[in-house]
C-alpha cells in the first residue's frame, strides 16, 4: 500500500479541497500519513493570494522533496495556476495539478507511473463546470466546511484569485444536499457553507440562490447549525436578511469583507460598494438578529492610502464596532493592478496602522464577549484543552464565541447549555454546565 501525505496552504476552500483529495486517495487504496513522515507521494495544495503565500508554497514543495528524494511530489491549486511555467522548471516538483483538476488525482498519479505526464493545467477563463469533489467526513469531528461555489468575477485591484480560480461556477443543489446528508449521517451537527465568492452562488444557475441553499440544508435531519462563509454587503438586502433570520439553524455570525471604511480607498480597490452601503448592511443585520457577531477584514497601507483616509477607516470601525477585525498589511501581488499603482506605502507606516487596528479589535472583541457573562448559552462542544495547567472541555456558541467548562470527560459533539461566568483567557470564556443533550 502506497503512503500519501497532504499539506494545505491558504483558505477554507483550499482546506475543503485538500480533505476531499485525501478522501479520494483513501478510496483508491492509499494509506494517509502525516506530512512530516516519509511518504511515497506528497501533495501540497498551494495558495497564491500574496507573494508570501507563493513563497510558502515553494518552501513546502522543497521540504517534501528533502523528506524523500524518491517520492512523487505533487503541487496543486492556486500557485500552480498562477505560476505553472515557473514550476515546470522546478526539479523539486514532479506533477502540477491546476484548479478544477483535483477530482482526477488517482488517474493523474497512474498516468505519472505509466507515462510520466507531469502537467495538468488549463485556462479557467471560460470554464463553466463545477469540479465534483465530495466529502463525507473532515478532520474536525463536529463542524464541516461544505464548498458550494468556485471562482470570482469581481477583479478587486489587489487580488489574483479571478485569474487562479476562474469565473463563477456554482455547485448543484442536489450535490450540496447529498454531501450534507452524508456529513449528518456521520454525526456532524454544524456545516459552514463556503466558496471563493459565496455571494455569487447561483448567478450561473437557474432557479436557485444562496438563501435557497440555506433553506434546504436547514431541512436535513441531524444538522443543528448552519454558518455562512465570507460575504459582501450587496447580498444583504432586506429580503435576504429577513429570509436568513427566519431559519432557526442559521448562526448569527456574519463575516463581512470591508477592506476599508473610506470610499476613496474602496474605489481604488474596485470593491463596488460604499462605506454607507456597508453601514446599512450592518444595521440591517442588527435589526433582524439579537447581538449578531459581525466580523470583517481590513487592509491597511493600500497604495495611495493617506493618513486622512486611514483615519476615516478608523472612525468607521469605531462606529460599527465589529466583534473581530482581521487586519492585513497590504502585500503587493505580481499580476494585479494594485502592484503597479503609484504611492506605495512604506512598511513602517503599514506596521503603525496595523497596530492601531489590532488594539481596537482586541478591545471590541473583549467588549462583545463581556455581553455573554451571566447569560446561559448553547455550545457545541469540540475538544479538550489545557488552560492554566487544568483540563477544560471547549466549544463555540452560535456566534462563534469560544466557551470552556472544567473537566476531563469528553463532551465532543454534544450540545451543552452553559451559564457563562467570566474570562478564562482573553479569547475564551468559562462557565458551568446547566444541561447536556444527547451526543449527536
Amino acid at each position: 500500500m502506497k503512503k500519501a501525505a497532504l499539506h494545505n496552504l491558504g483558505c477554507k476552500v483550499n482546506a475543503y479541497e485538500t480533505e476531499a483529495m485525501q478522501e479520494i486517495l483513501e478510496r483508491n487504496g492509499y494509506e494517509i500519513v502525516p506530512f512530516e513522515e516519509k511518504a511515497d507521494i506528497y501533495i501540497v495544495n498551494t495558495c497564491s493570494v500574496t507573494n508570501i503565500a507563493d513563497r510558502k508554497s515553494r518552501q513546502m514543495l522543497h521540504r517534501a522533496r528533502k523528506r524523500n528524494p524518491d517520492a512523487v511530489v505533487v503541487a496543486a491549486g492556486c500557485y500552480v495556476q498562477a505560476a505553472g511555467q515557473e514550476l515546470l522548471q522546478d526539479k523539486a516538483v514532479d506533477i502540477l495539478i491546476g484548479n478544477n483538476e483535483k477530482e482526477n488525482l488517482p488517474e493523474i498519479l497512474r498516468a505519472w507511473e505509466e507515462e510520466h505526464i507531469s502537467s495538468y493545467i488549463h485556462d479557467l477563463t471560460h470554464e463553466k463546470e463545477y469540479e465534483r469533489l465530495h466529502l463525507s467526513r473532515t478532520a474536525g469531528h463536529t463542524r464541516a466546511y461544505v464548498k458550494i461555489q468556485d471562482g470570482c468575477n469581481q477583479f478587486c485591484s489587489y487580488c489574483i484569485i479571478p485569474y487562479t480560480r476562474g469565473r463563477v461556477r456554482s455547485r448543484s443543489m442536489e450535490d450540496i444536499l447529498q454531501e450534507v446528508r452524508d456529513l449528518a449521517a456521520n454525526g456532524y451537527q454544524e456545516v459552514v457553507l463556503t466558496g471563493i465568492h459565496l455571494d455569487s452562488y447561483g448567478t450561473d444557475l437557474e432557479g436557485t440562490s444562496l438563501l435557497a441553499v440555506v433553506q434546504e440544508v436547514a431541512k436535513i435531519e441531524g444538522i443543528r447549525r448552519i454558518r455562512l462563509g465570507s460575504l459582501e454587503p450587496r447580498i444583504m438586502t432586506e429580503e435576504f436578511v429577513r429570509g436568513l433570520a427566519s431559519e432557526e439553524k442559521l448562526c448569527p455570525h456574519f463575516h463581512l469583507s470591508l477592506q476599508s471604511g473610506c470610499d476613496e480607498t474602496l474605489k481604488r480597490m474596485n470593491r463596488r460598494y460604499t462605506a454607507d452601503e456597508f453601514r446599512d448592511c450592518c444595521g440591517r443585520l442588527r435589526r433582524y438578529f439579537d447581538h449578531p457577531a459581525l466580523t470583517t477584514d481590513v487592509i491597511v497601507g493600500f497604495p495611495g492610502e493617506t493618513e486622512e483616509e486611514f483615519r476615516t477607516t478608523v472612525k468607521f470601525l469605531e462606529e460599527i464596532c465589529f466583534y473581530e477585525t482581521h487586519v492585513f498589511k497590504f502585500s503587493r501581488r505580481r499580476g494585479t493592478r494594485a502592484d503597479r499603482m503609484p504611492d506605495q506605502i512604506p512598511e513602517r507606516v503599514k506596521n503603525e496602522r496595523s497596530d492601531v487596528l489590532l488594539k481596537m479589535t482586541e478591545e471590541n472583541s473583549r467588549r462583545y464577549r463581556e455581553l455573554l457573562i451571566g447569560s446561559t448559552v448553547e455550545v457545541l462542544m469540540e475538544e479538550e484543552c489545557v488552560f492554566q495547567g487544568k483540563n477544560w472541555q471547549t466549544g463555540h456558541t452560535a456566534q462563534y464565541v469560544r466557551i470552556a467548562v472544567p473537566g476531563t470527560e469528553s463532551l465532543a459533539n454534544r450540545m451543552v447549555r452553559i451559564q457563562v461566568e467570566g474570562f478564562l483567557e482573553p479569547d475564551v470564556l468559562y462557565g458551568k454546565i446547566m444541561e447536556t443533550q444527547a451526543r449527536g
